[in-house]
């Protein structure tokens, strides 16, 4: 089945609707979604659906936008967090330069600190990366993340950044952006990487795929990627869906899990 490997179904775009549209996802074809983390607050959430719901999962961080509420005593929560059993990965945690608050040193310096909590509890990373490719590829060599493992998630870079990441065992997050007219790079990514490095996602509620663009995404709109994977790779969609899924087990530490 489809694995969603970043949602936000925590979102109040979900609130009048979440337990509906939750309840109906496994008979569309989705069997597992994790909802990540993007402050305390949402870190608290996305662990309250996951322990609510047996086929989501969670992870726990501080997007770099919201990195200026971090401090030590927090930290110390998110390392705690970390400890529960539904917890599965550090994230979304990462460098975001589209917009200039936070400061960049202390988006850098909470992006180091979550890296070492990662290492520290043994966790994947998930990575936000916007408009800062070389700062966050510098601290990833320069933290040795490649030894916790991770997905980029919502991958936006070329070929050369792909290569770079893919090279040290990382995973790319692909999702509705694939399907946009003015996705070039993307495919071309997309055409270049192993199948076996590849993750779905949605970001939901946001980057809903064609033909939904602009409207509130969600799980349900995951096949959308899966065709245009599937066109792009030469291979059917049943592969893509199981190899996808094989691959967000591995990295979230879930192949004991049927």
């Amino acid at each position: 089945m489809i694995f969603d490997t970043h949602a936000h179904y925590d979102d109040d775009a979900f609130q009048e609707d979440r337990e509906e549209l939750l309840g109906g996802l496994r008979a569309a074809g989705i069997g597992t979604v994790v909802n990540v983390g993007a402050s305390i607050a949402s870190t608290k959430t996305s662990i309250a659906l996951a322990e609510s719901h047996p086929f989501i999962y969670a992870a726990a961080g501080v997007h770099p936008s919201e990195s200026a509420e971090l401090d030590e005593e927090r930290m110390k929560w998110l390392e705690e967090m970390c400890a529960r059993p539904k917890v599965v990965a550090v994230g979304e945690i990462g460098l975001d330069y589209h917009w200039d608050e936070p400061d960049r040193e202390v988006q850098k310096h909470w992006f180091r600190q979550q890296i070492g909590l990662a290492r520290k509890v043994k966790l994947p990373i998930i990575v936000h990366s916007r408009d800062a490719a070389k700062d966050t590829m510098d601290i990833i060599k320069e933290e040795k993340a490649a030894e916790t493992g991770g997905v980029i998630h919502c991958f936006s870079y070329g070929i050369e950044v792909a290569r770079e990441y893919l090279n040290m065992g990382f995973y790319l997050g692909i999702g509705g952006v694939l399907t946009f007219k003015n996705a070039r790079k993307l495919k071309e990514v997309v055409a270049y990487m192993p199948l076996e490095r590849l993750l779905l996602e949605t970001d939901c509620p946001y980057m809903a795929p064609t033909p939904h663009r602009g409207e509130r995404n969600s799980s349900l709109y995951l096949p959308y990627v899966v065709r245009a994977v599937s066109e792009i790779k030469g291979v059917p969609e049943e592969d893509v869906i199981a190899v996808t899924e094989a691959n967000a087990r591995q990295m979230y530490r879930l192949s004991h899990i049927g």
